[in-house]
């Protein structure tokens, strides 16, 4: 049986809400996802994403990455 995954595009440059995909903690652990966990400020400039918790860097991964492991939302200007 072959999975047929769907083409990821980095996520492109901009200010997002991330929230990790997983709600099980042992996977966000595992995944090194609990910085994030269950959402962080995300700023993308269309090849790295560094995430941020109250004003902090907390942590950080390419642009391809966070569009395949993080649920985003862009931010607008009413919620900066």
């Amino acid at each position: 049986m072959t999975r047929k995954f769907a083409p990821v595009e980095a996520l492109a440059a901009g200010e997002y809400v991330a929230r990790t995909k997983d709600t099980d903690m042992l996977r966000v652990v595992m995944n090194g996802h609990q910085p994030v966990h269950p959402e962080a400020r995300c700023i993308s400039d269309g090849k790295w994403c560094t995430f941020y918790r109250d004003g902090a860097e907390v942590w950080s991964c390419n642009a391809l990455y966070a569009a395949a492991h993080f649920l985003t939302e862009p931010i607008t200007e009413s919620q900066s």
